[in-house]
């Protein structure tokens, strides 16, 4: 795992707000849902991570790769950067 995706930077860019309005309880909470399981639960709290990414996307966010490491050091991706990885998953079409 050396690119990924970091949810508190994507938010807090995404819907203008500071640093510290993206911890997890917070961000659940301004976008209207509560937290579920158990809290600093990984499996919990990386379900409610996928919920914010989901509602991100539907609010119209493009989820991009914005955190690497090079050299042992955590860099910073720019947002022009390309994309990255597979083109989206289209849905099956079926024949009739």
């Amino acid at each position: 795992a050396k690119k990924w995706i970091n949810i508190r930077k994507s938010y807090g860019n995404f819907y203008k707000v500071p640093r510290n309005q993206t911890k997890l309880t917070i961000m659940l909470e301004k976008l209207g849902m509560s937290y579920d399981g158990r809290p600093h639960s990984g499996l919990d709290d990386s379900k409610n991570i996928a919920r914010i990414a989901i509602r991100m996307l539907q609010d119209g966010c493009e989820l991009r790769v914005n955190e690497r490491m090079h050299a042992g050091q955590l860099m910073t991706v720019s947002p022009a950067a390309p994309l990255e990885g597979a083109p989206a998953p289209q849905m099956p079409r079926y024949r009739n």
